[in-house]
């Protein structure tokens, strides 16, 4: 069964359903390629899911670790290449929120966050730069 189900709305314009859930997302090409950018791009799609799983993974450790890190608010910065158009490199700032990490739990919340599936599905050539900030 699918995950996803994707239609095409036309003029650049798609709207994909989460089937367990019901959730939707627009996305729209972007302002340099033809589109409206009134939604998120395919692109942007990606470093979200990037960012977004690395803060989930975190999380998920964060939880084992006994830890909060709720509050923990991420910034990303999608950089296209062209020829081929193409991200080239996704900046992710995690802002964690919380001032009570040791040093081995900040270690394991950033090994967790590096090694999110998402971040090991990409492409090999798609630079990731990741920051971690501390209160």
């Amino acid at each position: 069964m699918p995950t996803i189900s994707t239609t095409y709305k036309g003029d650049l314009r798609c709207e994909s359903t989460h089937i367990k859930s019901g959730n939707v997302l627009l996305t729209d090409a972007p302002t340099d390629n033809n589109g409206k950018g009134e939604a998120f791009s395919p692109t942007d799609t990606l470093a979200a899911a990037l960012g977004t799983c690395m803060v989930t993974i975190m999380g998920i450790k964060a939880r084992d670790l006994s830890v909060s890190i709720d509050g923990t608010a991420i910034d990303v910065t999608k950089i296209m290449e062209q020829n081929p158009r193409r991200v080239g490199e996704v900046v992710i700032e995690i802002n964690v929120a919380n001032s009570t990490l040791d040093d081995k739990q900040k270690q394991l919340l950033e090994s967790a966050a590096l090694n999110c599936p998402v971040a090991k599905s990409v492409h090999p050539n798609l630079i990731q730069t990741v920051r971690f900030n501390y209160p």
